[in-house]
């Protein structure tokens, strides 16, 4: 099968085919991102409006041969929601939430992992591993189980007893580890060097990154080719906001975007990305606030938003890259605001946000309050999982 793009390190540029199960760079251990042939002519456009709502509409931007089916259960398209009364409450004009609760495993992770078991699976792969603060496991549990692969799951014992249930529902290898999510991507990477399982970790394959870039092709889409002025995105791993920069990028240099967001000779700004953290992990924030290009691990982490509980992420370079080229910037908040937050969004908006939701729009208000965001910027929040998981 002819593949039509390759793999470039993020740290020394080399290049390699993408042919096989590629990990990381062999000469420095830094994350492989895709590169494509050719951009989508934006002539595409009008190929969107006749496809079924998932991700794979935007198949043309994303790792697929000619006439290859993906694994999907019907990831993506989820809504971006307007959340006027919060908006007026704290002096946006425009507030929007785009909800990722909706998708198949209820969180955004099952865009990345779909597009990481399917490619994996191509290349002949039937047993995955993956560390998880709890939505990845839900995830690669439900995608392997569509593929027929097997999946082992580390997670942290504190992990929400109904997300360790949902995992164990998909038919996952469990195992609970007392220790943060650093001690089960040790413990994942020693049984995939042990059994053969490929290992689906953040960073450590190319193929989430892109599944993740979705999220920023439905902005666009659905903000008419325009991009917001702002995005608040909770970070842990950070796989979600690395790809969106990317795509970005990727729709302004093949002339996508027009208006605000950058014109059709793919000229213009993109949006300030902001990294919301817990005050009780933020390496990321500390980092940015340092003028670091890489995160410390966070000493002993604790949040109640489970998926930012990560204390030394894999694709700090590429996080911290991102928040400096855009504009935007980095700031953690207590668990009790992003608690409140997400209530909030619950009893005014009808939105059941996450944890990690809930501190998207405590980061936010805490923004326009530094004057990081104007009034008049359109922003949008990223609720990033449902919040019944995390009750039960």
């Amino acid at each position: 099968m002819s593949l039509s793009w390759t793999l470039e390190c993020s740290g020394c540029g080399q290049t390699r085919g993408a042919e096989g199960l590629p990990s990381v760079c062999e000469a420095c251990a830094q994350p492989y991102l895709v590169r494509y042939a050719a951009a989508p002519s934006p002539e595409i456009k009008r190929l969107l409006r006749e496809r079924r709502g998932t991700m794979w509409r935007f198949r043309e931007w994303l790792p697929l041969a000619d006439g290859e089916e993906p694994v999907t259960l019907g990831e993506g398209g989820t809504p971006l929601l307007r959340v006027d009364r919060i908006a007026a409450r704290y002096g946006f004009q425009e507030l929007l939430v785009k909800e990722e609760g909706t998708n198949p495993t209820g969180s955004f992770k099952a865009r990345g992992l779909a597009a990481a078991v399917t490619r994996a699976v191509r290349a002949g792969a039937s047993r995955f591993v993956v560390p998880t603060a709890g939505n990845a496991g839900i995830a690669l549990a439900a995608y392997a189980a569509r593929a027929g692969a097997s999946a082992r799951v580390y997670a942290p014992a504190n992990t929400p007893p109904t997300i360790l249930a949902q995992i164990r529902s998909f038919g996952a290898d469990l195992v609970l580890l007392d220790g943060h999510i650093g001690d089960c991507g040790t413990a994942a990477r020693t049984y995939a060097a042990d059994s053969g399982a490929i290992d689906v970790s953040t960073l450590r394959e190319p193929y989430r990154i892109e599944g993740k870039k979705t999220l920023g092709l439905e902005l666009a889409e659905q903000g008419n080719w325009t991009l917001p002025d702002a995005i608040v995105y909770p970070t842990g791993g950070g796989t979600g906001l690395i790809g969106m920069w990317k795509a970005f990028q990727e729709l302004r240099a093949a002339g996508w975007l027009r208006g605000r967001g950058g014109g059709g000779d793919g000229a213009g700004a993109l949006p300030r990305m902001y990294s919301v953290q817990s005050s009780g992990c933020a390496p990321v924030v500390k980092a940015f606030e340092e003028r670091l290009d890489r995160c410390t691990p966070w000493p002993e982490p604790w949040t109640v938003a489970s998926g930012l509980r990560v204390p030394g992420p894999f694709g700090d370079r590429l996080m911290l890259r991102a928040l400096r080229e855009s504009g935007g910037g980095a700031v953690a908040v207590s668990d009790e605001a992003l608690t409140a937050a997400a209530r909030e969004l619950q009893t005014a908006e009808g939105i059941d946000a996450a944890p990690e939701g809930g501190a998207a729009l405590a980061a936010a208000v805490e923004l326009k309050r530094r004057g990081a965001m104007r009034p008049s910027d359109r922003v949008v929040l990223f609720n990033t999982g449902a919040g019944w998981l995390y009750r039960g």
